[in-house]
């Protein structure tokens, strides 16, 4: 697995901050969800929405 730079995790985080910062709060997740996956793409993100993950509860 590649190595997360701190420029990497500084274009993230400013992309949320621009979406929330834009939205505010209250609105239904799909929402910023949608907002937020148009930032990261702009930022030159690859981004997969609602991606199946497997877990085991035991």
């Amino acid at each position: 697995m590649e190595e997360i730079s701190d420029d990497y995790t500084y274009r993230l985080l400013a992309c949320a901050y621009t979406v929330h910062s834009l939205l505010g709060p209250g609105l239904l997740e799909s929402v910023y969800e949608k907002a937020l996956t148009y930032e990261l793409t702009q930022n030159g993100f690859k981004v997969e929405r609602q991606v199946p993950v497997a877990v085991l509860y035991i």
